[in-house]
């Protein structure tokens, strides 16, 4: 008795975010069942291996487009004339202008 293996599509050479029709919410959902049903363990070599494949290129497509809209929020907040930009940290919340005005209001 076969399970029947979850779908997928085959393993592409070029990037997934180039082509036209990425869609990043679906590659993600595609991601999820991809490691679901390889740490299920009920696949065959050759299609752990693909499905590992098609896994590593949606990944990196996902963080390719995560990457863009990172610098596109940048580009648009920077053209709103807003303070130059630090990086996110979980621990400071508050920007520099917060913490820089909060250092004044301390003196």
């Amino acid at each position: 008795m076969t399970k029947k293996q979850p779908e997928t599509k085959p393993a592409s050479s070029s990037n997934e975010q180039e082509d036209n029709n990425f869609n990043f919410e679906s590659s993600l959902n595609e991601l999820e069942k991809l490691v679901d049903a390889l740490e299920n363990g009920d696949l065959s070599l050759e299609q752990s291996l693909q499905d590992f494949e098609r896994g590593i290129n949606l990944t990196r497509a996902c963080q390719s487009a995560l990457t863009d809209a990172q610098q596109k929020v940048q580009i648009l907040l920077q053209q709103d004339n807003k303070s130059s930009l630090e990086a996110y940290s979980d621990n400071e919340s508050n920007t520099s202008e917060s913490s820089e005005s909060s250092d004044k209001d301390r003196r």
